[in-house]
C-alpha cells in the first residue's frame, strides 16, 4: 500500500475516535517508519511493505481502542518540555498549564522558595516551575512509585538539579517541612462520571476523587495549611463545576483570599487560598 492510500484509510477509521485523525495517522505512521512527517509529504507514493504496514496496524489499533497518543509515543509536550509518559501517569492536559503560571506569577524570579507539588504523576507541573526558578527547590510527591519512576526519568533527562521526589500519601512525607507553596493537580472526576469511561487507559487512582469528586480536595484543604508559611499560599487545580465546592472546603478549613481563575478555554480551572490573609 502507498503512504498516502495508508494515511487516508487510518484517517477515516481513526475519525470515529479522534479530533485529529489525519494528524494522528500521520504521527503514527512516522513512528512506524521512524521518519519525519516532511517524509510523508515528499513521498507520498512510497509503498509499505508488508511487515512495515503490519506494524502501522497495530500501532492503529492500539489508537482505535482509545488508548492515548501520548502513550502510543510514550512522550507529551508540556510547558516547552518534551516529557516521557506511561500509563502510570495522567497525560498532562494543557489547561493544566494555567497553574504552573499562576504559580509563577507568585514566586519572585530570584526566590530562593522551598515549593511542594502534590500528586506530581509524570513530574510536569514541578519540572516547569524548576526549570522557570532555578534558585527554589521543588518537592514533587506522589504515592505511586510507577509515576515516581516516571518523572524520575524526566528530571533526570533535563538534568534539573533542584527537583527532589518523594514517596507517599499527599503531605505524609513532607509533614515536618515548610513550604511557601504547594500547588495540586488532584483527583477531581466523580467516581460515577461516564467520562472516566473514556479515560479507561488513564490510571483511574489518579482521576476519581469519590462520590463528589472532592475527596482529595478535602485532604489538601485539610492538611496543607500545617506544611504552609503563615504567609504561603496552595494552588489547587479542578473541575469546572466544581469552584464554590472548592471554595466552600477551603473557607471550612481557615483558607483565606480564595480566587478562582479560568483556564484558557474560559472555564473555572485553578483556585487559589492563602493560610492568612494578604
Amino acid at each position: 500500500m502507498r503512504i498516502d492510500a495508508a494515511i487516508a484509510e487510518a484517517s477515516e477509521r481513526l475519525s470515529t475516535v479522534s479530533e485529529s485523525p489525519r494528524l494522528d495517522a500521520e504521527i503514527l505512521l512516522c513512528r512506524t517508519i521512524d521518519m519525519p512527517r516532511s517524509y510523508l509529504f515528499a513521498h507520498p507514493e512510497d509503498e509499505l511493505d508488508e511487515l512495515t504496514a503490519s506494524r502501522f496496524g497495530s500501532v492503529l489499533e492500539r489508537r482505535l481502542s482509545g488508548e492515548p497518543m501520548a502513550y502510543i509515543m510514550g512522550i507529551k509536550e508540556f510547558w516547552s518540555h518534551e516529557l516521557l509518559v506511561s500509563p502510570a501517569t495522567l497525560v498532562p492536559r494543557p489547561e493544566t498549564e494555567l497553574l504552573v503560571d499562576l504559580a509563577l506569577r507568585e514566586i519572585p524570579r530570584e526566590a530562593e522558595w522551598q515549593v511542594l507539588d502534590l500528586g506530581t504523576g509524570s513530574g510536569a507541573i514541578a519540572i516547569a516551575i524548576a526549570g522557570e526558578r532555578r534558585m527554589c527547590q521543588v518537592t514533587a510527591v506522589d504515592i505511586s512509585e510507577q509515576a515516581l519512576a516516571v518523572a524520575r526519568e524526566n528530571v533526570r533527562a533535563l538534568a534539573l538539579g533542584n527537583v527532589e521526589l518523594e514517596l507517599g500519601n499527599w503531605t505524609d512525607p513532607v509533614r515536618d517541612r515548610r513550604f511557601k507553596l504547594v500547588v495540586s493537580n488532584p483527583p477531581y472526576v466523580r467516581g460515577d462520571d461516564e467520562a472516566l469511561l473514556k479515560l479507561q487507559h488513564e490510571p483511574q487512582s489518579a482521576l476519581a476523587a469519590g462520590e463528589d469528586g472532592l475527596d482529595a480536595i478535602r485532604v489538601l484543604a485539610r492538611d496543607c495549611g500545617a506544611i504552609l508559611d503563615a504567609d504561603g499560599a496552595l494552588l489547587i487545580e479542578h473541575g469546572a463545576e466544581q469552584p464554590q465546592a472548592v471554595a466552600k472546603l477551603l473557607e471550612s478549613h481557615g483558607w483565606a483570599d480564595i480566587c478562582c481563575h479560568n483556564d484558557f478555554a474560559g472555564l473555572p480551572r485553578v483556585t487559589v487560598a492563602r493560610r492568612s490573609g494578604k
